[in-house]
């Protein structure tokens, strides 16, 4: 998602050209949104500002309740649809042990006034109670919007205890915090010792999140600051080329910070006698951190499913989906940046797997699930939310011409 004009991620799609070859356009270069590790709308950034009020915190609650304007219209400035909440915790035995001061919203009055409400007291020893409000959050104690981009700004100066309120991030707060897709950046302030532990660390590596160190009046700019440095996931795909026209890229995908530019070298090559005159013509999507729901090219010649699947219509789009009681070959089930299933919106589809265009799929699913159960072992994908990505989600680069003949 882009938090600012200067985290814009440029897409450079680059091609060599010799003697009278060339590619047109020879390179491509557009702006594109970093997301999570996982198919999310990125103009619906959804980010909870999860605040430390114990004891020591009270210059950093200062420095937020005197600078939240600044941070929200950072944001919303380039993603207007963008919603914050804003939740408290303390230390186990106080009774500001976990609280929502704000569910999600965009009413920036409602959110100063619940950062307004907060006052630094009470704590115990020096680890305080974060665990369990990362899991709280992660378990409904917010409801994030459908398909949006989920971000946990962890303010703290102190590690976790762990047990947390019962949790710990190995048992059950970091598979709940991937399972609804939610990214934490930890804002690490004053005495600097949130990660003292290890703990902060193990949580935002896990979730695809960062730690900022902050002094106790810069916070806000610390919290901007993790917004902006999020990793993305950039991969070309071809989704349609001319009969005879093959189109690599190298590298495969790449994962970059927001605000670098991630550049592809692209390989043409076509028999050689071609089955027509040049120019040719491919079309390339580029996904910025889409997770599973790709689609495909019915059309002859633009077909790019591999023989054991079949592009056919699915409530998202042309899919490649495998024969019935069929996976993906060599992939684990949970991947669905490889394959997946999807909801359906009459019942008895469910069983359908889909794949990546190019993907093998001659894998029988497990006989332990049969019936309407056949390849339940397959993970579902949000495939609504990656059907609406706007430009920004998906660049497409189409009809692009290749003329001569040879290679790239």
């Amino acid at each position: 998602m882009r938090f600012s004009n200067t985290t814009a991620l440029a897409f450079a799609l680059v091609g060599f050209v010799f003697a009278d070859m060339g590619v047109s356009p020879a390179s491509v270069s557009k702006d594109a949104d970093p997301d999570r590790h996982h198919t999310r709308d990125p103009t619906k950034p959804d980010v909870v500002l999860l605040i430390d009020v114990t004891g020591s915190m009270g210059g950093s609650i200062e420095n937020i309740k005197t600078n939240l304007v600044n941070v929200i219209s950072d944001v919303s400035r380039v993603q207007p649809n963008a919603q914050f909440a804003v939740a408290s915790f303390g230390d186990f035995g106080n009774p500001n042990r976990f609280h929502v001061e704000q569910a999600l919203t965009s009413d920036l009055l409602a959110l100063q006034n619940a950062v307004n409400s907060l006052t630094a007291n009470l704590g115990g020893d020096d680890p305080e109670d974060w665990i369990n409000a990362l899991f709280q959050l992660s378990t409904g104690a917010v409801t994030f919007r459908e398909g949006s981009s989920r971000i946990i700004v962890l303010i703290s100066d102190e590690p976790s205890h762990e047990p947390s309120n019962g949790h710990t991030l190995d048992g059950d707060t970091i598979v709940a915090l991937k399972e609804k897709a939610i990214r934490v950046i930890g804002v690490n302030v004053g005495a600097q010792r949130l990660d003292q532990l290890g703990r902060a660390t193990k949580v935002t590596t896990a979730t695809g999140g960062v730690i900022i160190d902050s002094t106790v009046d810069k916070v806000t700019l610390a919290i901007v600051t993790g917004l902006k440095n999020l990793d993305v996931t950039i991969k070309p795909d071809i989704v349609s080329c001319d009969v005879g026209l093959t189109v690599e890229f190298a590298p495969t995908e790449i994962n970059v910070t927001s605000g670098t530019v991630a550049t592809f070298h692209e390989t043409a090559r076509w028999p050689t006698t071609p089955p027509k005159t040049p120019p040719f013509n491919a079309s390339v999507v580029v996904a910025v951190n889409q997770i599973g729901c790709f689609t495909c090219d019915p059309h002859s010649g633009k077909n790019m499913c591999h023989p054991t699947t079949s592009c056919a219509p699915t409530p998202y789009g042309t899919m490649c989906l495998t024969r019935p009681g069929y996976k993906a070959d060599g992939t684990d089930d949970n991947n669905v940046k490889v394959q997946w299933r999807m909801k359906w919106p009459v019942h008895g589809h469910e069983h359908r797997v889909a794949v990546v265009p190019g993907t093998s799929a001659d894998t029988l699913c497990d006989p332990k699930n049969t019936g309407p159960d056949v390849c339940k072992e397959v993970k579902v994908a949000d495939c609504k939310a990656a059907a609406a990505a706007p430009e920004g989600a998906r660049l497409d680069v189409t009809d692009q011409k290749i003329m001569g003949g040879g290679e790239l």
